[in-house]
């Protein structure tokens, strides 16, 4: 290996990249050819040696550069993939090398400077951190391993088998030292450091729920307001993206932060202030699904002493036939357009929320049996303004609140008319 060439940095977590020296490697084809995959496989393979073994056996080469595909020869295939490597390698700007060895039937990874490779950094500093028995030695180790940890594997390559099983073994590996390094710095009182290293946790793996750790240390530091705004967005992030609660460990901790929050003094001034809406906002009110259940059984209560009426409407999305939406994408641009037409369409003193990706609650209050059937159309006609043939895709049931809950109940929840008993 020649000292006096650049270093080759590669970096394969969170995305793929390659810088010599100074000089960021691009090559002119598609990075998902052939050859640049074949760059990746012996990369990988022979620096990441956290299995006591390096380079890979032509097998599985093959199998994992051509898969399940049908070739005629694949043996033939593999050598003028070599060959287009070494050629891409030298025209991107690296030196004339052989760079792709094979002995015994092994493939390897052979190159005249030094590789840097991110993967194999991580794996090293997660495996000194676990033979370290100093505690502060192996600590400061992981840290340095989850501050390499940028992202899953190959991310563009998500769908190779060989990225899978070694994608979902580098996650298992920095989510354990992840979690321990975080007990070990609150009992340290190092909150800065776990809001550092849960911001980052939090971007690669929005629905592990690394905010619960990032809260705990909020809450360390005192700072209850931003801990519960956490928790808030995260439950409506959860309730809308996935239609599941939060653990019960989130639950736990909200419970914990509204007792610490209410033992601290506030003037009336500022809890007025807090209470405010940041600014005037057309339409409905829309509301996190907890917010909305409260809502709605203070409304039950109300309507028990003042008899005013009261409405619960669910838009749903479906398929055209009556059956959930299956297509993601397509329900994600309806479930947006929906919302807007929700909002749009209803009095400021209305309030609504997303109960799962494809059906929204609304809360009508004050107003008479009749009237919900034209504020659907109303909200039908905002939907399908601008895609006529939307309107078979939406569906609405509506029920007084006050019979919600009655077995004998007049008015029951009917699909885009009412049906009396």
């Amino acid at each position: 290996m020649d000292k006096q060439l650049p270093e080759l940095k590669v970096n394969m977590l969170g995305r793929f990249s390659i810088t010599y020296g100074e000089q960021p490697i691009t090559f002119k084809r598609n990075s998902a050819t052939k050859a640049v995959k074949l760059l990746q496989i012996l990369l990988h393979s022979s620096l990441v040696e956290d299995r006591g073994s390096t380079g890979i056996p032509r097998a599985q080469l093959l199998d994992d550069l051509f898969g399940r595909e049908e070739l005629a020869n694949v043996g033939n295939n593999l050598r003028v993939t070599v060959f287009r490597l070494r050629k891409m390698l030298v025209e991107a700007g690296l030196p004339e090398y052989e760079y792709i060895v094979k002995e015994k039937g092994v493939f390897y990874w052979r190159s005249p400077m030094k590789v840097d490779l991110d993967v194999a950094h991580f794996m090293e500093l997660v495996r000194e951190g676990e033979e370290e028995v100093d505690e502060t030695r192996k600590m400061n180790l992981w840290e340095k391993a989850c501050r390499l940890y940028k992202g899953e594997l190959l991310p563009m390559q998500s769908g190779e088998d060989w990225v899978i099983m070694n994608s979902v073994r580098y996650k298992d590996k920095y989510s354990k030292i992840l979690r321990r390094l975080c007990a070990y710095r609150k009992e340290q009182h190092e909150y800065d450091t776990i809001l550092e290293l849960t911001d980052n946790a939090i971007e690669i793996y929005p629905f592990d729920e690394w905010q619960s750790l990032k809260i705990d240390a909020l809450m360390g530091m005192n700072r209850y307001k931003e801990a519960y705004q956490l928790y808030d967005a995260t439950s409506k992030m959860f309730f809308e993206e996935l239609g599941i609660t939060p653990s019960e460990r989130m639950m736990n901790q909200f419970q914990e932060m509204s007792e610490r929050m209410g033992r601290k003094y506030h003037a009336a001034g500022e809890i007025k202030e807090d209470l405010k809406e940041p600014e005037y906002e057309d339409g409905a009110f829309y509301c996190s699904l907890p917010s909305f259940r409260d809502n709605y059984r203070l409304v039950r209560r109300l309507i028990e002493r003042n008899g005013q009426s009261a409405f619960l409407m669910v838009c749903s999305l479906t398929d055209g036939n009556g059956h959930p939406m299956e297509n993601r994408e397509k329900l994600d641009v309806m479930s947006m357009e929906l919302h807007r037409a929700v909002k749009n369409s209803l009095r400021r003193g209305d309030s609504f929320s997303k109960y799962s990706p494809s059906q929204f609650l609304i809360l009508l209050v004050g107003t008479s049996q009749e009237n919900c059937d034209i504020i659907f159309r109303r909200i039908a006609a905002r939907f399908t303004q601008k895609h006529g043939s939307w309107n078979k895709y939406l569906e609405y049931y509506v029920s007084s609140i006050a019979d919600v809950e009655n077995p004998n109940a007049r008015l029951s929840f009917q699909k885009n008319e009412f049906r009396w008993k």
